[in-house]
């Protein structure tokens, strides 16, 4: 099998800390048919070339995905189901992460379409710190959009907190981890900010909590989230985090993310799609290769064509690990 990533490079603002690919929205809302025009035909080719394989997980991310407007959303949604096969799919994510891009109307097109998980992100339930990173939402905000998530039907929804925020401290962490406890969603995600030289915070040099309060803030956050019931079930580390520590994800039991243990412990093809993708191709012996697709949107309109040239390779090794699979442990083999 194999699991599907679709990059929506675009949000609402771009975040202090970050580092990944997104661009305001506003500058790309007259030019979003020609984004989507190059993605269509990715997803094209790549269905036609993946077809007899068995689809596991589909995740939208990049930026945010529902930055876009409800119309777009629903253009996507629509190919998506019409070009893959989503028999054996047993998990499909969006990236609702900014509160602030959330609406019914959006909510109601990721149900229509099959969604099961969303995740609604605040990074900090403090408005101060939301302020200081760029943010232009409310902790009021965050739980309004939870509300309308929950009343739409939503089940499963992560939520995903930074501790080491420019202005934090382990008392007002303590506290965001409470409010978003207090929702009762099925995941929370606690990240360490990670200081990535492509981000605003790197260049400006912005006074940051010290490793240790970090550590404070890590070690309660685990008590709270122990104590709600919340196990651990998959670590990560990135370059350049506050005092060397992890990102962990946490969930109520029965809502294990399955696309997060795919992607962080490599044990599956991660097949990219859109601005900004990574494809992680496993190879025989453990092996792994990673093709990226162009970080900006102008440079993916603009390189499809490679692009899916580059898919051609991807296929051609994944053809390749099914061949050592099959002479490695079909029965023949053992005769």
């Amino acid at each position: 099998g194999y699991s599907l990533y679709v990059g929506i490079p675009f949000c609402p603002t771009t975040c202090l800390y970050c580092s990944f690919t997104s661009f305001p929205i506003k500058s790309w809302e007259k030019r979003m048919e020609e984004y989507l025009s190059a993605l269509f035909k990715e997803m094209d080719y790549a269905a036609r070339t993946m077809a007899g394989r068995t689809l596991d997980t589909v995740y939208f991310g990049g930026g945010t995905p529902t930055s876009l407007s409800a119309e777009h959303l629903e253009m996507v949604m629509r190919k998506l189901k019409a070009t893959f096969d989503f028999s054996s799919v047993k998990e499909f994510t969006v990236e609702a992460g900014r509160p602030d891009s959330i609406t019914e109307e959006k909510l109601k097109v990721l149900l229509d379409y099959g969604v099961t998980r969303i995740s609604i992100n605040p990074q900090t339930m403090s408005d101060s710190v939301l302020r200081a990173i760029g943010r232009r939402h409310t902790a009021a905000q965050t739980v309004e959009a939870f509300r309308l998530a929950q009343e739409a039907g939503f089940d499963d929804i992560n939520m995903d907190l930074i501790a080491g925020l420019p202005g934090d401290t382990p008392e007002s962490f303590a506290a965001s981890v409470d409010q978003v406890l207090a929702l009762r969603p099925s995941n929370v995600t606690v990240h360490t900010l990670a200081l990535k030289k492509g981000a605003d915070l790197f260049q400006k040099r912005v006074t940051l909590p010290t490793r240790a309060d970090v550590a404070e803030m890590l070690s309660a956050s685990e008590r709270q989230l122990r104590e709600a019931a919340f196990e651990p079930y998959y670590l990560y580390r990135q370059k350049y985090m506050s005092g060397s520590f992890e990102n962990v994800g946490w969930c109520r039991a029965g809502y294990t993310g399955y696309y997060n243990i795919y992607m962080m412990e490599e044990l599956h093809s991660i097949l990219s799609l859109g601005g900004g993708g990574m494809n992680k191709i496993n190879l025989p012996a453990g092996a792994l290769e990673r093709f990226h697709n162009p970080k900006y949107p102008q440079d993916y309109i603009q390189r499809i064509d490679d692009i899916l040239r580059q898919k051609d390779e991807i296929f051609r090794l994944l053809e390749q690990t099914r061949a050592w699979l099959w002479a490695a442990f079909s029965p023949s083999s053992h005769c």
